[in-house]
């Protein structure tokens, strides 16, 4: 299956397969720092403009943003029917999604040359839902990209899980080294991937937004 967190244009997608069903009654991910410190001052989203007020609008490497109608299907707004129709079967997946109490979901992507980011942000019911869809994502991708997860990375807090691929990836719509975080916090989950020219700049990228990101989100 393909990912959604490095779509090129036109790139076909297939979402997750899910690991359970009824995956809301699984237990979330600890909260951790990205949670505590996060901004008391935003309001827990009630819409897709008040989610879309979360996410960040710009990245440490400065690459520039892509407007979400130059991608196939468009960036920005994501409601529980967009995100079921990027499977195979979307009836199957919106069913999916529904067990993990899916609300609505926004995605960003800059983009230069071989360079690219790209931050999803989903809100969910409850935290259980959030943390069982970050779970499954983060096995699902790394199946898919042939990585090892890291559960307990030092950089970011708990909650997340990294993926570092050194090596490009043509085949999986990246063109030189990748890194790769999903993380949750409270009812929210956060995608993050960045392709950079090395290793070390991929990973610097990851941390830098996905920190930035999680700050971002209303405490509690």
């Amino acid at each position: 299956m393909t990912s959604r967190l490095l779509r090129t244009v036109a790139a076909p997608m297939l979402l997750l397969t899910p690991w359970c069903t009824g995956c809301t009654s699984q237990e979330a991910p600890a909260a951790g720092p990205g949670e505590s410190s996060a901004s008391a001052s935003e309001a827990v989203p009630s819409d897709a403009a008040g989610l879309e007020a979360l996410l960040v609008d710009a990245v440490p490497s400065g690459l520039p943003l892509v407007p979400d109608d130059e991608l196939v299907p468009p960036a920005g707004a994501k409601t529980i029917d967009d995100v079921a129709r990027y499977g195979g079967d979307a009836q199957q997946q919106r069913q999916v999604l529904s067990d993990y109490g899916y609300l609505r979901g926004w995605e960003r992507f800059w983009r230069a040359d071989a360079a690219l980011t790209s931050v999803f942000l989903d809100q969910f019911q409850d935290g259980a839902g959030a943390g069982s869809y970050a779970e499954d994502l983060a096995r699902n991708d790394a199946e898919y990209y042939g990585g090892l997860t890291d559960s307990a990375p030092d950089d970011l807090p708990s909650g997340c899980v990294t993926m570092a691929r050194d090596e490009p990836a043509p085949d999986h719509g990246f063109a030189g080294p990748a890194a790769f975080a999903w993380c949750a916090v409270g009812a929210f989950t956060v995608s993050v991937a960045a392709v950079a020219a090395t290793p070390a700049d991929a990973w610097a990228e990851l941390v830098a937004v996905t920190v930035a990101q999680l700050d971002r989100l209303p405490a509690g």
